[in-house]
């Protein structure tokens, strides 16, 4: 028997600083599943959410990690090329890597939060509240599963 095949992107979703970080994080699927059922209707959308799952958002570096199945990753990653807005607020994504398993997947997501974070932290003072925060959100990669 073949497991089941999975696909992860890691995205930087690209929005104004002016958004509210906890209105980021239940939109961007509702965002992605919306772009799908616009641009590939509804079967489009029923084949794509058998495995689509936003897996990790930090709402600080605006990093993302989605699963999605290997039949179906094409037309997400279309799909999201495609969003303008999440919520009320203009948006775009970038793909930063593309990965077939989870593990190669927290590889790219951790150096690419590292990245994120030492230049958000370029001139600013670290505290142990932005420091503890930053070893909270890359604890959280370390552990997605499937």
């Amino acid at each position: 028997m073949v497991g089941f095949k999975n696909r992860y992107l890691v995205l930087e979703v690209s929005v104004d600083s002016s958004v509210p970080l906890d209105e980021l994080q239940p939109n961007v699927g509702r965002a992605i599943k919306e772009s799908i059922l616009i641009n590939f209707g509804d079967c489009g959308l029923a084949s794509s959410l058998t495995s689509f799952q936003v897996k990790y958002l930090n709402p600080r570096t605006k990093l993302c990690i989605i699963r999605t199945s290997r039949e179906d990753y094409q037309k997400v990653w279309s799909a999201i090329t495609l969003v303008s807005r999440i919520g009320n607020f203009p948006a775009s994504f970038n793909l930063l890597d593309l990965s077939g398993s989870i593990r190669a997947c927290k590889k790219a997501a951790i150096s690419c939060e590292e990245a994120k974070y030492e230049q958000l932290l370029k001139g600013v003072p670290v505290t142990d509240k932005l420091n503890q925060e930053m070893q909270n959100y890359l604890e959280k990669i370390k552990v997605l599963e499937h």
